[in-house]
């Protein structure tokens, strides 16, 4: 029987990994997965030794926080495979708690893989020693970062992204303003301030109060916030009853990609909500805020080496939609670029080319791709013994 270890520690990494679990199970319905994951790859299939919320921490300040925990569970999760060793194990993203362990089970003598390449084209470029010796395989979800690999000897494979191959290439404006009950409203602007409790609370002061100011000037605009589960709702309604309670909004639970179909806009966190959101083809503005100090230290140390912090950006090399990241992300600024793009519809229309080009390239089927390599690797390494 296939065994499988697989930890992924965030909605995003749940995602890929239900994929790949699915495609594996295509070919081995008997096969067997455990590690960590979300309630997606659970519902595939596998055994979740822990809750997935536990390992979902970001920033490097935040990360200290929690540093004891997170320590803990990767010993008790390397101790485990060891005494039950899978025929390959796959961490999903999360390269500082999954890269350490990658290391210790190679050693050992499985064979590991890490899906969603570690940003070492953007900043801390000397991980890449360390991902040599961690993987046996790469799988990378961007072209760019495939060739960055390769040139640096490191096993790679460029599998595209699922939520390319997810959502079509064209979607229906009409029917999800219908699902969501703003036909009549001319001016829609999707909020999503995060998929975490602490984004939540770092930004949806700020974003509520641009949302204020965009009343102002657009007296019929409406706000739709889509929030992943309750704590993350109950984190946002504390903040709007406190800045903003008569705001014409709509709360929806879940339903981020409804949500961004319906809007004429989109405001967002910085995250994979920018991938989705160019995926489906919406024009946005992104903010983000870090805790002060990582900040200072990502800034004093200079370990940024990228132009652009959204993917949409990055993927198109140019601008195409505006970042404001620290103290730039304010009402007043977030408010004055919402409506120039609510003024240009030619620029949208240009924004929207773009990103149905960026669509095309990242389609590759990339979870049937990626069970494909997991298994080509599990055969080469039996070949070997």
């Amino acid at each position: 029987m296939l065994k499988v270890g697989i930890v992924a520690n965030e909605p995003s990494g749940d995602l890929l990994g239900a994929g790949v679990i699915r495609e594996i199970k295509k070919r081995y319905p008997d096969a067997r997965f455990e590690g960590v994951g979300g309630p997606l790859m659970i519902r595939e299939g596998c055994r979740s030794l822990f809750s997935m919320d536990r390992l979902s921490v970001m920033g490097l300040i935040e990360v200290l926080k929690h540093l004891p925990e997170l320590l803990s569970i990767r010993k008790k999760l390397l101790t485990h495979f060891l005494q039950a060793p899978p025929d390959v194990f796959i961490g999903i993203d999360a390269p500082d708690f999954n890269l350490g362990l990658e290391t210790a089970l190679k050693k050992s003598g499985i064979p590991t893989v890490h899906y969603v390449s570690p940003t070492v084209w953007a900043w801390r470029p000397g991980r890449v020693k360390k991902i040599r010796a961690a993987v046996d395989l790469m799988l990378s979800i961007f072209p760019f970062e495939a060739e960055f690999l390769q040139q640096h000897q490191v096993p790679v494979q460029y599998v595209g992204h699922p939520l390319a191959d997810e959502i079509p290439l064209q979607n229906d404006r009409p029917a999800a303003r219908a699902v969501l009950g703003v036909t009549d409203r001319p001016h829609v602007v999707a909020m999503l301030p995060g998929s975490r409790v602490g984004e939540i609370e770092s930004l949806s002061a700020t974003f509520i109060r641009a949302a204020l100011q965009l009343t102002e000037r657009y007296p019929d605009a409406h706000f739709l916030v889509p929030l992943i589960n309750e704590r993350t709702r109950a984190a946002f309604e504390s903040v709007l009853n406190r800045e903003a309670p008569d705001l014409p909004v709509t709360l929806v639970d879940g339903q981020a990609r409804t949500v961004m179909i319906a809007a004429d806009v989109v405001l967002t966190a910085s995250g994979t909500a920018t991938l989705e959101a160019m995926l489906l083809r919406r024009a946005m503005v992104v903010a983000y805020r870090l805790n002060p100090l990582t900040y200072w230290i990502v800034n004093r140390f200079n370990l940024v080496k990228i132009p652009y912090v959204a993917m949409a950006n990055l993927l198109a090399d140019e601008a195409l939609a505006p970042e404001f990241i620290q103290d730039a992300a304010t009402p007043e600024a977030l408010a004055d670029a919402l409506s120039e793009l609510l003024e240009s519809p030619e620029r949208v229309r240009y924004i929207q080319q773009r990103y149905g080009e960026l669509h095309e390239t990242l389609q590759q089927d990339s979870s049937r791709k990626a069970a494909e390599a997991v298994l080509s690797l599990i055969g080469r390494n039996r070949s070997a013994e």
